[in-house]
């Protein structure tokens, strides 16, 4: 993790309040892994004061793409930055996403915004060479669906939801999951789902049906948690999330990724 000057590459417009910027760093190429995140100072001057944590969307030899969603003024004076200009960047941060648990199938659960780091993970799990991986992606609407394109040419099976039936299937991006899951314990013929790994980020109310239905049927299954996160390595304790184990971890710097067994939702 390194304080650093980072050039904007590009700032662009790819949704309706989503934007997409390139970044400029070889150590931040080098460094960061699928599911971590850096903080972000948007503004040149003091207001505001708190940087923006946003997750590693891409990684490239010549640096990482962030895609962000204009939330509030930060992101709104972010949105603003243009190529040429250099951010203030703290990271790589947090512990992202083991891919010692994937499997033969992979199943990445998308809601919203929470798209945005399960593409880094989907090109290292290697969709195009060696396994199977599913990009079931939710949105409210479809101008909020994003990324669909970018996971299909990573060889990804992307099946799209929408809430209000806008695009792909009507209803919460977990009924699919779901079908997927009955699916594939016919394919395998296998008594569990020993061969099956889900992968999820989004809403917390989605990540805890993801939870429920993975860990009922007996699959491993990581969350990569949305939180308000302030200083980015744990100091402030503003992010708990509590454990079953008893003791609360903090979402930046435990997480934000953790496997669903050890939280107590």
């Amino acid at each position: 993790m390194k304080q650093l000057k980072a050039k904007i590459l590009s700032n662009r417009k790819v949704g309706a309040g989503f934007y997409k910027m390139e970044l400029a760093s070889s150590y931040l190429a080098k460094a960061s892994r699928p599911g971590q995140f850096v903080e972000i100072r948007c503004s040149r001057l003091v207001d505001p004061l708190l940087r923006r944590p946003l997750g590693v969307h891409r990684i490239w030899t010549r640096g990482i793409d962030l895609l962000y969603e204009v939330t509030g003024k930060g992101t709104a004076i972010l949105s603003e930055r243009r190529a040429g200009e250099e951010l203030d960047v703290i990271g790589p941060l947090g512990n992202g996403f083991d891919l010692n648990l994937a499997s033969d199938t992979n199943i990445l659960v998308a809601g919203g915004i929470g798209v945005a780091p399960l593409a880094a993970l989907a090109e290292s799990l290697g969709a195009k060479e060696h396994k199977k991986i599913y990009a079931l992606i939710g949105a409210g609407t479809k101008s909020h669906i994003m990324c669909d394109a970018e996971f299909k040419s990573m060889g990804c099976d992307v099946r799209l939801s929408t809430d209000d039936g806008s695009r792909g299937y009507k209803g919460r991006v977990t009924e699919p999951l779901v079908k997927l899951l009955d699916k594939c314990k016919l394919e395998t013929y296998l008594p569990d789902f020993r061969r099956v790994t889900v992968y999820a980020c989004g809403p917390t109310a989605m990540l805890k049906v993801v939870s429920r239905i993975a860990l009922e049927r007996g699959i491993p299954c990581q969350v990569s948690l949305e939180e308000r996160m302030a200083c980015g390595i744990g100091v402030c304790l503003g992010c708990p999330v509590k454990t079953k184990a008893g003791p609360y971890k903090m979402v930046c710097k435990d997480g934000p990724v953790f496997n669903t067994e050890e939280l107590a939702w």
